[in-house]
């Protein structure tokens, strides 16, 4: 900490004080907010290991967003040979704390309007192509049915889950390829009182599917929400975008609903991954939702009953899957 203060000691026109935590993070990033005590005006700063996190990425996609008046934090100075970025302080009020059935369309509208903007970048990002969507799924069999439930798959197992995975790479790769947040979700939209959403945590952006980010923002692990809202979130997404969907409705939700098996699988793993490697056993409280989304869809399409057979034959027979 000692290092953070002396960089903050030394921003010329700030007397930065009062270091506190801002927010937790799923890397080895952290966040703490600071107060100019000349005015009270806060500040986030982000400390970001250089051997561990390479900030490049948030500033070139800080840039690309605000380019698109994205309300992402500006960035007031750094230094990155230690990994220090001063941001404007976007607040703490997290979508999450504040959607209920009253906020909730006013709130995604904004989310939706901000989505619509981020997705008319153009720029030279890494693919989300079939090798990336590939090992984000592989991190579901080793992390949540071998570590987490105990299970182990046998080949045949292996290979229903090895097609179901080529199933879903195949519908990803057919979308319209755009900007993607890649966690566009509740806990990453901050409630603000102009150009609202705040949007933060956006450095690992990619181009990929048009549907991966309103799945995170509409199939929120955090937070669930009935079909019916959905798909009428869906329908307004639909009616404002100016991307090509070269499909029906019917097949676009296909593309949303098999994205989301894709992200959930990764997510399962993600989590898992989260306790058992990094200690942070917070995130084994939402596996169980992010668990009923893969569910649902399986039962929604016909293609995928091999996954729900295997669910059924595996997962489901662990009481633990449903309840942590």
């Amino acid at each position: 900490m000692s290092q953070l203060e002396n960089w903050l000691n030394s921003i010329p026109g700030h007397t930065l004080a009062d270091i506190r935590p801002a927010s937790a993070d799923a890397s080895f990033r952290r966040y703490f907010r600071v107060t100019d005590s000349n005015n009270g005006q806060t500040f986030v700063v982000m400390d970001a290991p250089p051997d561990k996190e390479d900030c490049e990425p948030f500033i070139h996609i800080t840039r690309l967003l605000r380019s698109v008046n994205v309300n992402a934090p500006s960035i007031i100075t750094m230094d990155l040979e230690r990994g220090f970025l001063l941001l404007d302080d976007l607040g703490d009020r997290q979508y999450l704390d504040y959607l209920d059935d009253a906020s909730s369309e006013a709130l995604y509208r904004d989310a939706l309007t901000a989505l619509l903007r981020m997705q008319l970048i153009q720029n030279q990002l890494p693919p989300y192509d079939r090798g990336r969507l590939l090992d984000e799924m592989g991190l579901f069999e080793p992390w949540y049915l071998n570590t987490h439930l105990g299970i182990s798959l046998d080949q045949n197992q292996k290979s229903v889950l090895d097609g179901i995975f080529e199933l879903l790479i195949d519908s990803a790769l057919e979308q319209p390829q755009v900007f993607v947040h890649r966690d566009y979700h509740s806990r990453n939209l901050m409630l603000v009182d102009s150009n609202n959403p705040g949007v933060i945590d956006y450095q690992d952006a990619v181009i990929g599917p048009v549907t991966y980010d309103l799945v995170s923002l509409l199939k929120d692990c955090y937070i669930e929400w009935p079909r019916e809202k959905i798909e009428y979130w869906l329908d307004e997404y639909l009616q404002l975008t100016s991307i090509d969907i070269p499909v029906d409705r019917q097949r676009f939700i296909r593309w949303f609903d098999l994205m989301g098996v894709q992200r959930h699988l990764k997510v399962l793993g993600i989590f898992a991954r989260l306790n058992y490697r990094d200690g942070k056993s917070q995130y084994l409280n939402d596996l169980p939702l992010t668990l009923q989304y893969v569910l649902d869809s399986c039962h929604r399409y016909e293609e995928l009953s091999p996954l729900l057979e295997l669910f059924e034959a595996t997962v489901l027979q662990h009481s633990e899957a449903i309840n942590q």
